[in-house]
């Protein structure tokens, strides 16, 4: 707990003497809290350690656009540095080997270069290859929490921690920013949030269990199976068949935690193949590209 907030503090914020005493003053206050959560003394977070959410992207009169960022306070953000160290390494030798985002030495450069090489020796040798690249729709904001805290528990995050993150959710609420003035709140239900340290690792494990899950009955095709970069997943096969069984399975199991596959950003490439017979998703074809 002291390493984490004493770690960081060379920022362009802090250069600031006063404004770094104060900070650490702050976060003293807020240490005995942190404590106790984390000894199981007390589960309930906070309120205002939840934050706020204001849906701001892209074009404003089309709602489609619309994400909630979650504006933190500072010891939320000290605190949720501490849940992280205590959960990932027992948890990252659980992941699969092909899912290289948010992870200790390892890289999206890594997995372009490993899926061009694959490329490459199939146009070398002239053997087909069918390969998905999946697009999920709202992704973060869309995961089921209650299967969430179910797969905490399963990959063996302690449940004391799973119950401090639970209630950092319950009673989340988000306001949207409308002409200059805030609407009401309402409660958000579903996803992770925007902008947490935490999310990415949580959705990691939603990911994961899809991945397992969905291609653990046989081995289809070649020997790399697919390519993930946290949400960014490429299914690879050999034949048509193949691919759409993949992709069949990797939809329904992506359903059963609250994800749905964008099928108009979803796209398939194809090399040294005869069969042009399309990908589908629930009956919608897959554009070739």
């Amino acid at each position: 707990m002291g390493r984490t907030i004493s770690q960081k503090f060379n920022t362009a914020f802090l250069q600031d003497t006063n404004k770094l005493n104060k900070f650490k003053i702050v976060l003293s206050n807020k240490f005995q809290a942190f404590h106790d959560l984390l000894n199981g003394e007390g589960t309930t977070v906070e309120s205002n350690w939840k934050g706020i959410k204001e849906a701001k992207k892209g074009d404003l009169s089309n709602c489609v656009n619309y994400r909630g960022i979650t504006l933190l306070s500072i010891p939320e953000k000290v605190f949720n540095r501490v849940l992280l160290n205590r959960m990932k390494d027992c948890v990252d030798a659980q992941l699969r080997d092909q899912q290289a985002g948010f992870r200790k030495d390892r890289s999206c450069t890594d997995q372009i270069a490993t899926l061009w090489i694959i490329v490459e020796q199939s146009i070398e040798w002239k053997s087909s290859l069918y390969i998905n690249f999946i697009d999920y729709e709202k992704a973060f904001d869309s995961v089921d929490r209650t299967t969430l805290w179910k797969l905490l528990r399963h990959y063996g995050v302690p449940q004391k921690i799973v119950n401090i993150i639970q209630s950092s959710y319950d009673g989340l609420h988000c306001k949207i920013v409308h002409g200059g003035q805030l609407t009401k709140s309402f409660e958000v239900k579903t996803g992770v949030r925007q902008c947490c340290l935490l999310s990415p690792f949580l959705f990691l494990l939603v990911i994961d269990w899809i991945m397992k899950t969905s291609t653990s009955e046989g081995k289809h095709g070649i020997q790399w199976t697919s390519r993930m970069q946290l949400d960014d997943l490429a299914l690879l096969s050999r034949t048509q068949q193949q691919m759409q069984e993949k992709t069949n399975s990797v939809a329904a199991a992506s359903a059963a935690v609250g994800l749905n596959i964008h099928k108009g950003k979803s796209k398939i490439l194809r090399y040294n193949t005869a069969c042009t017979d399309p990908i589908t998703i629930d009956g919608e074809d897959l554009e070739d590209v």
